[in-house]
C-alpha cells in the first residue's frame, strides 16, 4: 500500500472526522444530534478499521463520504434548519430540501456496495449493481420505519425534528425515491468506471 494510495481516502477521513468534531458542538438539538450521528460512525468507523484488509476505489470512498459529511450536517442542525435557502430559492420552494439530496447521496453507497461483490468475484457485475440497489431500497425502508419509531418514541420536538418531514405526508415516500435515484445514479458511474478491473 503506498502513500499515494493512501492519501486520498485519508484526506476524506480527516475532513469527515473534522466534521463530526464540529457536528458536536452545541447542537440544535442535543437528543437528535445522538441519534443521527449514530448511523453516520456505524459506517465511518468499520471502514476505518477494515481499509487495510479491503481498500475500496477513490471513487467509491468519494460517494461514501458525500452521505456521511451531509448526514453529520444535518445532525448539527436537524435536516429542516440546515441553512439551504440559496437551493430552496433556485427551485422555487419553502421546504428545506437539504433532507432530500442526502437521501439521494445515501443512494450513492450501491456503488461501492457492487465494488466489493465484484472484486472480491461473488458474483457478476451486473448482478452485483442489482444487488447493490436493491439493498438501497431495503436499507431506505428499514430507515423510514426506524425513523417513525423514534419519532413515536422522543416525542416532542426532538421527535418531530428528527422525522423532519416538514408536514409532507409523502416524506417516506419521496425521501425512499431519493434513495434509489442516487443508487442508479451511482450505478451508471459504476458501469462507466468499471472499478472491478483496476
Amino acid at each position: 500500500m503506498t502513500s499515494e494510495s493512501i492519501g486520498f481516502p485519508l484526506l476524506l477521513a480527516l475532513l469527515i472526522t473534522s466534521t463530526i468534531i464540529w457536528s458536536g458542538i452545541n447542537p440544535v438539538f442535543p437528543q437528535v444530534w445522538i441519534a443521527e450521528i449514530i448511523p453516520v460512525l456505524l459506517i465511518f468507523i468499520p471502514l476505518v478499521l477494515t481499509y487495510r484488509r479491503f481498500s475500496f476505489s477513490h471513487t467509491a470512498y468519494c460517494f461514501m463520504s458525500i452521505w456521511l459529511i451531509m448526514h453529520t450536517i444535518g445532525a448539527h442542525y436537524t435536516f429542516a434548519n440546515v441553512p439551504f435557502d440559496w437551493f430552496n430559492n433556485l427551485v422555487g420552494s419553502e421546504r428545506n430540501h437539504f433532507d432530500r439530496i442526502a437521501h439521494f447521496s445515501i443512494g450513492f453507497y450501491a456503488f461501492p456496495i457492487a465494488e466489493f461483490l465484484t472484486r472480491k468475484e461473488h458474483c457478476k457485475p451486473w448482478l452485483a449493481g442489482l444487488f447493490g440497489l436493491t439493498a438501497i431500497m431495503a436499507v431506505a425502508a428499514g430507515y423510514e420505519i426506524i425513523e417513525w419509531w423514534y419519532a413515536i418514541l422522543a416525542g416532542g420536538d426532538a421527535g418531530i425534528e428528527f422525522l423532519g418531514s416538514q408536514g409532507d405526508i409523502w416524506d417516506a415516500q419521496q425521501d425512499m425515491l431519493a434513495d434509489t435515484l442516487g443508487a442508479l445514479t451511482s450505478l451508471i458511474a459504476f458501469a462507466l468506471i468499471k472499478p472491478y478491473q483496476k
